[in-house]
């Protein structure tokens, strides 16, 4: 079970963010997620987001003239508490799968769902699935 993410390279000067938020409210997305790096090598800013509506963001975005890269990543709940990220690390890591990165989704009194993107996410689904870690799929996200 994996959700969509979108994947975008931009300028790094003002004005990029705010313009990607008007394309998505144009388009009646919500970003439900989100990770901006202002600086990669080559110097672009690099949008990571899973959106409530991913092939109406994608296409939103194309029709601006932007190269949109679409990926599965995974959406697992996190238990809220002092060490509670080791959850899901732990599993993946005796699996030996490789995170290459992970970032807040929602955070509930109790929980967390974190966002987290592998190379190897068949792997990852089967190891945290063994442990009993909830994960969420595009519409369990519009749902909440």
């Amino acid at each position: 079970m994996t959700v969509t993410q979108l994947s975008i390279r931009m300028p790094n000067k003002p004005g990029q963010l705010v313009t990607i938020s008007e394309i998505m409210g144009q388009a009646e997305v919500n970003i439900l997620a989100l990770f901006v790096s202002t600086t990669t090598p080559g110097g672009d800013g690099l949008m990571r987001f899973v959106p409530s509506h991913p092939g109406r963001a994608a296409a939103a975005l194309v029709d601006r003239g932007m190269e949109v890269a679409t990926s599965q990543v995974l959406a697992a709940e996190t238990p809220h508490h002092a060490g509670g990220l080791k959850a899901i690390l732990d599993p993946l890591s005796k699996a030996k799968v490789n995170v290459d990165y992970l970032y807040p989704c929602i955070q509930t009194g109790e929980s967390t769902i974190l966002i987290m993107g592998t190379d190897q996410v068949d792997q990852a689904v089967e190891a945290l699935k063994k442990d009993w870690i909830r994960l969420y799929s595009d519409q369990d996200l519009l749902n909440l």
